[in-house]
């Protein structure tokens, strides 16, 4: 399987997708219990990438951007968010959102960043040196600011992180299982994982709608109370919108930066000229920094995209009702744009990666927010454990779809 092949051959063969002078098309996997679809293109170059992402009105986010095949109705339900939707509903649901991410907000949420940091940072210093870099400290930040976002009691934030780990983990067997012991998905398997990530979806569902009946009642000055309160077109949210927005924000801000953080340790592990070159002056290079490690780990491999009429772009033709899928990791290796582009380096510029996804309405909301937990992370680390490393090879998630890091041994 493609996805199970090491990082280096992965992305040696999107390399070679991209010297094609046109997309190559690819069938859809048979998956039981879920319908069969037509294939869909690949958008490899970042100039593909970046022109798709500009043009929502040909490549369309609906009916959905997180599954190759047309998501099942009894799952479309839970997880068909903003991300899933055109203009102008999208414009104006995510205005609403956006006011939990300006400057302002984030400014207040600047003290809690850091108090969080320092906690996780206490607790690995009180336990020595070794453990699981993801759980013990990738995971932690990122999860405790978004549930004091939207106000998860602090009891049901470990199921938060279970069931978000099973929505993104589809593939994985850690997560889902569903294989017998080839490794193959059988009927039963595939139904045992479909379930599980039903279940999942519903059990957050449903602590969403718990929490806004609760702030419906008693406003507060978090997201879920702005959610709850606001219009759009003279209507409130329903809460089944409530609900999928609030997976949407507990699956992308928990997974893709403490993925983002796992990674980053493993690159300045592997690349200690760069690593010392940060801590020489780590405010002027932390920025620098923050965008390579995105850019070199691009959380998020792919999202999807439909095409709504015939449409020609960089010589090829596009036909309506097609699906294409935007590479992004592909994309942020592509030696027209990035100099040496396997090649960390925190003092790249200029770096117009799209590892938050490429310019375009549907641009990351949460990405100021994943770069501050991410500097704010690195300088709590680096300045208190210079010499923390990872310790081993990483166990890296099987998925198309994330690019993440189930655990990291790491010492110091």
């Amino acid at each position: 399987m493609f996805w199970a092949r090491p990082q280096h051959e992965r992305m040696a063969a999107f390399a070679q997708l991209r010297e094609r002078e046109h997309p190559v098309h690819f069938p859809e996997l048979g998956l039981p219990f879920i319908k069969q679809g037509q294939g869909y293109w690949a958008l490899t170059r970042h100039a593909d990438v970046v022109e798709a992402s500009r043009t929502p009105q040909v490549f369309s986010s609906e009916p959905t951007t997180t599954s190759i095949p047309d998501m099942p109705g009894y799952i479309a339900r839970y997880l068909g968010s903003i991300i899933n939707m055109d203009d102008p509903r999208h414009a104006k649901i995510r205005r609403i959102v956006s006011r939990a991410f300006t400057p302002r907000v984030l400014a207040k949420l600047e003290t809690d960043i850091q108090a969080t940091a320092t906690r996780i940072v206490d607790d690995v210093l009180a336990r020595g040196p070794g453990g699981d870099f993801v759980t013990d400290v990738a995971a932690k930040l990122p999860l405790t600011v978004i549930c004091d976002m939207v106000g998860v009691p602090e009891r049901l934030r470990p199921m938060v992180f279970d069931r978000t780990n099973t929505l993104l983990g589809i593939g994985d067997p850690e997560y889902t299982g569903g294989r017998d012991f080839t490794g193959e998905i059988t009927r039963i398997g595939a139904l045992y994982v479909l379930v599980r990530v039903v279940t999942a979806a519903f059990e957050l569902n449903h602590l969403a709608m718990k929490l806004a009946r609760r702030r419906r009642r008693e406003p507060a000055d978090d997201l879920m109370s702005a959610l709850v309160s606001a219009e759009v077109d003279g209507e409130r949210l329903t809460d089944k919108e409530i609900g999928s927005f609030f997976i949407l924000l507990v699956v992308a801000g928990n997974e893709t930066t403490r993925n983002a953080i796992s990674h980053g340790l493993k690159l300045f592990t592997d690349n200690p000229e760069q690593r010392a070159l940060l801590a020489d002056d780590f405010d002027a290079r932390i920025p620098g920094a923050v965008e390579e490690i995105v850019r070199m780990a691009t959380p998020v491999i792919q999202m999807r995209r439909t095409v709504t009429r015939d449409h020609e772009m960089n010589g090829h033709r596009y036909r309506t009702g097609e699906k294409v899928l935007l590479f992004y990791n592909s994309a942020n290796r592509d030696a027209e744009v990035f100099e040496n582009p396997d090649v960390f380096d925190i003092t790249r510029s200029p770096n117009p990666h799209v590892g938050f996804g490429g310019p375009g309405p549907h641009f990351c909301l949460g990405a100021n927010l994943a770069r501050r937990e991410i500097t704010v992370m690195f300088r709590e680390l680096f300045t208190r454990v210079p010499e923390i490393r990872a310790d081993g090879r990483p166990d890296r998630l099987y998925s198309n779809f994330i690019n993440g890091i189930k655990h990291l041994p790491f010492t110091y």
